[in-house]
């Protein structure tokens, strides 16, 4: 079957990417839907065919921890010749509760994966993007001290400079568990999500980009949930509804809409920090030149959008 247009999702072979996925396979069948992980042990793509009784879901490894592994993702998408990306979900992310871990590129692995390795893969895919593509990114409410407070308190996100949160110092480190990098990553999900519309608006307006970000609730774990109960099945089910409808929903409350913060299917406001304008712009002139690579005319390329 000739496919019209492409779907992709990180993280879409367990959790809510596996929902996610499984929604926008049943509501978009003339479309190709790319899963990609490290690894569809489960085999989430088959899983999903069958449930379906199609054949428009296709896995593609993809290691964001490790930039080299990202670039290989993106030459392999172009030489496959995959018709045009309509929604690129940057879903996935891990968290490291324990020590201090990186990433193959040397930098905290819970930035790495959860932001860094998501904005090289969005630069280089930009080429591919259909005008009106939507991007979405799943954040967390944990990005917003002020949702959790009193007994359900988690640690506080901060966010001091991004070559810090890349490399942090050891006092840094030590002061700054695991769950507050974690949740310090997602405020960086919001952070770039503002900078990048802002980006797209003033350098690339004629293509009509659309991003967006999503706190989709706390999860019960992740699998596929063949054998989970009702309730956890529910949760995943109405989680991954509501990021398949910032995809490609054709709702009012989704079509066109951009730079908005989402909790599942509700706009809401995000983090007073997230709408610091001088952090977004540290976030996104870090993260330009660190996945450039030093090279002039790919930060140049990646800040023109082409």
């Amino acid at each position: 079957m000739a496919y019209k247009s492409t779907i992709l999702i990180t993280g879409g072979t367990s959790g809510l990417g596996y929902y996610a996925a499984l929604d926008i396979a049943r509501s978009c069948p003339s479309s190709q839907v790319i899963i990609s992980s490290r690894s569809d042990k489960e085999k989430a793509a088959a899983f999903i065919n069958k449930t379906l009784g199609q054949s428009n879901v296709i896995f593609a490894p993809l290691d964001l921890g490790n930039l080299a592994n990202v670039r290989k993702y993106a030459r392999d998408f172009a030489a496959a010749g995959h018709p045009p990306i309509r929604a690129l979900l940057l879903n996935a992310a891990l968290q490291f509760p324990g020590e201090v871990e990186t990433t193959a590129d040397g930098i905290e692995a819970t930035f790495g994966i959860t932001h860094v390795g998501h904005a090289l893969l969005f630069h280089l895919l930009v080429p591919h993007l259909a005008d009106h593509a939507r991007v979405v990114i799943t954040s967390s409410g944990t990005h917003d001290p002020s949702k959790f407070t009193g007994i359900f308190a988690l640690p506080v996100p901060i966010y001091t400079s991004a070559e810090e949160l890349a490399h942090p110092k050891p006092a840094f480190s030590a002061t700054h568990s695991g769950r507050q990098r974690y949740g310090t990553s997602k405020l960086c999900n919001v952070l770039w999500m503002y900078a990048l519309e802002r980006h797209l608006a003033e350098r690339a307006p004629e293509r009509h980009i659309t991003v967006t970000a999503m706190d989709p609730g706390l999860m019960p774990g992740t699998g596929l949930g063949r054998e989970a109960g009702a309730a956890a099945r529910f949760v995943w089910h109405s989680s991954g509804a509501a990021l398949a409808r910032l995809a490609v929903g054709d709702d009012a409350g989704v079509r066109g809409v951009t730079g908005k913060y989402f909790e599942g299917r509700t706009e809401i406001p995000s983090s007073t920090d997230s709408y610091n304008v001088e952090k977004q712009e540290d976030l996104w002139r870090w993260t330009v030149g660190f996945v450039s690579g030093g090279d002039e005319e790919a930060k140049r390329r990646f800040q023109e959008f082409r």
